[in-house]
């Protein structure tokens, strides 16, 4: 049993180095391993396991993330343990991703990671971040082409939550107020890197409408 252990340890380590060479050295592969991440995060998951998933703790250290590599990347395709907890679509853009817990690389390999503990779907100032590449379809890199007037949704497999967006801005890093939740309103915040990582591109939406998560209204993160 020990030398069953052994060698799949040592396989998945050859097995991630093979994946990080490949990245490394491929950029198109990296942006495709990244949407075969969240694709097979769209697809896997119910109802059951993002309330399972919801349970989990995040990391939430902003200071922690850092661009978006090939090795974080390989490790996410090889033994992915993202919290998945929801999924999000701007079907405008074409944007689709799932959203997980916290802002860790797995986490941020994956889609979108909540910004603050214990958010809420529906609730307050609903907060997701997520790494802009270079592709226009790879994670949060279409955000940069949304207007004023789209619709975002989320959904917890059990609802889902239509936001208009109605404010689209370059930010720096310091602008941590648009985190705030506002009182009486339920909105969605939505932050990707802009100017090559210097600033930050922040949309919000006003909730519109929430409904029953069923074939009909998740038709719209497929």
């Amino acid at each position: 049993m020990e030398k069953m252990k052994k060698f799949f340890s040592i396989f998945g380590t050859i097995l991630l180095l093979l994946v990080a060479v490949a990245l490394i050295f491929n950029q198109p592969i990296k942006e495709y391993a990244v949407k075969r991440i969240a694709e097979h995060n769209l697809t896997t998951l119910t109802a059951k396991k993002a309330a399972s998933n919801a349970k989990k703790k995040g990391e939430f250290d902003f200071n922690k993330v850092k661009p978006i590599s090939a090795t974080q990347v390989a490790k996410a395709s090889v033994n992915n343990d993202a919290a998945v907890i929801g999924k999000m679509a701007v079907p405008s853009v074409n944007l689709r991703l799932p959203i997980v817990v916290g802002l860790s690389d797995d986490a941020l390999s994956t889609g979108g990671g909540t910004m603050k503990e214990n958010e809420k779907m529906g609730k307050s100032n609903y907060a997701l971040a997520g790494h802009y590449m270079t592709n226009k379809g790879a994670l949060f890199s279409p955000l940069e082409n949304v207007k004023i007037g789209d619709l975002a949704y989320i959904t917890d497999m059990k609802r889902v939550y239509t936001y208009k967006i109605y404010y689209k801005k370059i930010v720096p890093p310091t602008a941590v107020y648009l985190l705030d939740d506002v009182e009486n309103q339920s909105i969605l915040t939505l932050i990707t890197c802009a100017d090559g990582g210097t600033n930050r591109w922040a949309l919000q939406g006003s909730l519109v409408k929430s409904q029953p998560a069923n074939k009909n209204t998740l038709a719209v993160f497929s």
